[in-house]
């Protein structure tokens, strides 16, 4: 089975490239050997073909060490909520997809947290 794979943000790019994605974007904190990470990459994937408006992003928590400490990562995967180009929140679930429809609904109806 392939993976799907999501465009890839580094610690050179990473805030110029979501500070201009207008609405709304998840950023997944990876690595290779993540199977929790393989399981929600299936599980954005889904999402996006019923969400085509919520952009995914996958940063390499190994390779981008800065990026990782900077959002406090210390378990794979790391999800993260931007709006409008902009840190909303960090998004905790279960891996099914109501239950990210539903994190992701309920950070959005909630005020934007300051970024880590």
């Amino acid at each position: 089975m392939t993976h799907p794979s999501f465009p890839q943000l580094d610690q050179f790019e990473f805030h110029h490239r979501l500070a201009r994605t207008a609405g709304v974007a998840i950023v997944l904190f990876t690595s290779r050997g993540c199977a929790s990470c393989k399981a929600w990459k299936l599980l954005l994937a889904e999402y996006r073909r019923k969400h085509t408006e919520t952009l995914v992003f996958e940063v390499d928590a190994e390779r981008d060490l800065a990026l990782t400490r900077e959002f406090n990562v210390f378990h794979l995967p790391g999800l993260f909520l931007y709006v409008g180009g902009r840190y909303h929140s960090a998004l905790q679930c279960e891996a099914r997809p109501e239950a990210l429809h539903n994190a992701i609904t309920a950070a959005l109806a909630a005020p934007a947290h300051e970024p880590p």
